[in-house]
């Protein structure tokens, strides 16, 4: 099952204009305004990509982003059309912002590491005194980043991020309203599977129309951080490590064996009890959000398989 992944692509398509290649995704722009993404089964940790694809990871992250992009269309307009492959989203080619909008429901992950360290602010936003790691805050703050081509992505500020005219304050205002909207959604549906959603990060981008959009994933393990409900109140009054369904098991894993993605430092070796227990996560994720059993798509001829269903799609458009 592990040499059975899907780590590169190259497909020659009819009208194609060009071709991108993220940590995860290939991203193949077509001359009809049609954008084609590939999700591999690629993994990145600290804006690294790792050496090994882990097994189905690029079926789960597609699902379950599929899924949820159509459970919020109603609130939010997004890009997709169409999933014609288990690792295929079709939709409409936008123009990205060049923010990240981050939301953050609890003090984990990268704002808890900045607040362990003396750090009282985060893109400019000022965290209460007196918390613990995964406490909830009062309400869900907005910590942008930058979408950085190469290299580790960086906090902003809404105030630079207007100033800066990298958003414009009326386009900025919706993305804010579109980002809340976005995870008070989220949050109901992760509850209704006894999840808690912790936090995540939304992209977006303008048609060629000119309407601002959903784009890429949401509420993905690789988006996203998850806490399961039950017991969660208990173990942070014992001080208990939270129970959690994210990739932020990878990112522990990497530091715990000297990697943060810092210049110098070795990324460590995964072997393949690694590689299937990451599958497992992802897995259990997929179940748990979906609410139902993850359907493992054959991985035989992969590469032909996930090529065909494209030109089939195309050719019936």
């Amino acid at each position: 099952m592990i040499s059975n992944v899907l780590i590169n692509t190259d497909f020659k398509l009819n009208g194609l204009r060009e071709k991108y290649k993220g940590k995860v995704r290939d991203v193949y722009k077509l001359k009809n305004n049609l954008l084609i993404v590939v999700v591999t089964d690629r993994i990145s940790a600290f804006d690294v990509v790792l050496p090994r694809g882990i097994p189905f990871k690029g079926q789960i992250l597609n699902q379950i982003a599929a899924n949820m992009l159509f459970q919020t269309k109603d609130i939010v307009p997004n890009w997709l059309i169409a999933t014609p492959d288990p690792n295929v989203s079709i939709g409409r080619v936008c123009v990205p912002f060049k923010v990240e909008m981050v939301i953050r429901g609890y003090l984990t992950g990268h704002a808890a590491r900045i607040y362990n360290s003396g750090g009282r602010s985060i893109s400019g936003v000022i965290l209460p005194e007196g918390m613990k790691e995964n406490d909830k805050f009062e309400n869900p703050i907005i910590t942008p980043s930058t979408k950085a081509e190469k290299g580790h992505d960086e906090d902003i500020s809404r105030e630079e991020i207007i100033k800066k005219g990298i958003v414009s304050k009326h386009d900025y205002e919706i993305l804010e309203n579109y980002t809340k909207k976005l995870f008070e959604r989220g949050t109901e549906i992760a509850k209704k599977q006894g999840l808690i959603l912790v936090d995540t990060k939304y992209e977006f981008g303008k048609t060629v129309e000119g309407e601002i959009v959903l784009i890429d994933e949401i509420h993905t393990p690789d988006s996203s951080r998850y806490f399961y409900e039950k017991g969660y109140i208990e173990r942070q009054i014992k001080g208990d490590r939270q129970k959690q369904l994210s990739k932020e098991f990878v990112r522990e894993w990497l530091i715990e064996n000297n990697f943060k993605g810092l210049p110098g430092q070795n990324l460590p070796k995964m072997d393949e009890q690694l590689i299937l227990s990451i599958t497992k996560r992802y897995v259990e994720l997929f179940e748990k959000i979906m609410g139902k059993s993850f359907v493992r798509s054959s991985t035989e001829n992969l590469l032909k398989r996930v090529n065909q269903n494209i030109v089939t799609y195309l050719e019936s458009t």
